[in-house]
């Protein structure tokens, strides 16, 4: 396990001509190569894949949600079997959030449900002191605190965990997002107290930088998180419906005032295009429920020539034209289905609603994602990264 003391973080490599770096990300439960992709486990399990399936794929961290798991099976549970790694047979690095995105979700939800404003009344309460909120399960009552998260996130035994932070929705004034951006740095600083007098499973935990789409307000949020003792730092509030563009903005403002001997965590970004952007501007890891779910609607993820900005590196396996087609999902893909399965075969899983087309194609997508960023960090080690990324933005 690593100390309270020690760093959990090693820059191997630092590309010449951008941000990107290539680093070792140190966990109780083994080395991270980063730059990587985080796929999501938001209930202990990758939709559809096995912890084999994970390991045969190559994914090195995976993402478990602190909302869902406390809500059911719950974090005793959890914790009787030895934490979330025992649990669901997994015995590589994992990594929780705080369950702040999902109850402040929960309550812009409801607002739009009752055709509500943004900032009208809900039946999720938030104060200073504690959010309290009905489970979308059973209408049960919780509360979550900063206190609450870590201790819930400590009984799951993740190796890297997250502060309870306050996620503004988009758009939100300035005004709004300055009185989040202030809850979060509170609720950071009891995170890191709790954590400090509690943590005894070496667990790592990351500070949240907010600021919506404010260059003032993230600059702040990053200079007051990065001066704080955490170990690492994670990027929040750029996958609530800002634009593309705005994201690299809020990165552009926010990395240069991260410590870079700390790793980086972007939270809920990865489309294909996003994966070259975001290493460019220093992202270490990052997460995303994107490959998992477009697999289970029928779109894979496909590499150039065929894959491209237009089409977003996605094929539609369900279009008619791929009916009677022998080739794989994508050509120069070498993971398992497409060395095994046609595109017309796994064209009529989805026609037919057998179970096999939704796991198939996720497979594939965390593969091609996995692979992904595997392919980046080597060109960033030969120096090459501004090479690959001109060969996938054509």
């Amino acid at each position: 396990m690593t100390s309270q003391n020690s760093r959990i973080f090693e820059i191997i490599h630092k590309d010449k001509g951008s941000n990107a770096r290539v680093g070792k990300l140190i966990t109780p439960h083994g080395i991270v190569e980063t730059p990587q992709f985080v796929p999501v486990g938001t209930q202990a399990t990758v939709k559809s894949l096995t912890s084999d399936d994970l390991k045969e794929i190559g994914v090195q961290l995976f993402f478990g949600n602190t909302y869902h798991l406390h809500l059911r099976p719950g974090e005793n549970l959890i914790d009787k079997f030895g934490g979330i790694g025992k649990f669901m047979n997994w015995d590589g690095p994992i990594i929780t959030d705080s369950g702040g995105f999902q109850v402040f979700s929960l309550a812009r939800n409801k607002r739009r449900e009752l055709g509500e404003r943004d900032d009208s009344p809900t039946l999720v309460k938030i104060t200073d002191e504690k959010v309290e909120f009905r489970s979308h399960l059973d209408g049960s009552l919780h509360v979550f605190s900063p206190e609450e998260s870590i201790k819930i996130q400590h009984k799951l035994g993740a190796d890297l965990i997250l502060c309870f932070d306050d996620c503004p929705s988009y758009p939100l004034t300035e005004e709004k997002v300055a009185k989040a951006v202030e809850r979060t740095h509170r609720w950071a600083k009891r995170c890191l107290e709790y954590h400090k007098k509690n943590n005894k499973k070496g667990q790592a935990l990351y500070g949240i930088i907010q600021g919506g789409v404010y260059k003032k307000l993230r600059e702040e949020s990053a200079k007051y998180i990065s001066g704080m003792d955490f170990k690492g730092i994670a990027i929040g509030g750029v996958a609530v419906g800002e634009s593309k563009e705005e994201m690299k903005k809020v990165l552009d403002w926010t990395m240069p005032y991260l410590p870079e001997e700390k790793p980086r965590h972007l939270l809920g970004v990865g489309e294909i295009d996003d994966f070259f952007e975001i290493i460019e501007r220093g992202v270490d890891t990052f997460d995303c429920v994107i490959p998992t779910r477009l697999g289970r609607t029928g779109f894979a993820f496909i590499s150039p020539p065929e894959g491209n900005i237009k089409n977003r590196f996605r094929l539609d396996i369900q279009k008619t034209k791929w009916n009677k087609s022998k080739l794989p999902l994508d050509r120069n893909c070498d993971c398992y289905v497409c060395q095994n399965y046609t595109r017309a075969y796994i064209h009529h899983l989805f026609k037919a609603r057998e179970l096999l087309a939704y796991r198939l194609v996720t497979y594939h997508n965390v593969y091609f994602c996995t692979n992904l960023a595997k392919k980046i960090r080597e060109s960033i080690l030969r120096n090459e990264f501004k090479d690959l990324k001109k060969q996938w933005f054509v």
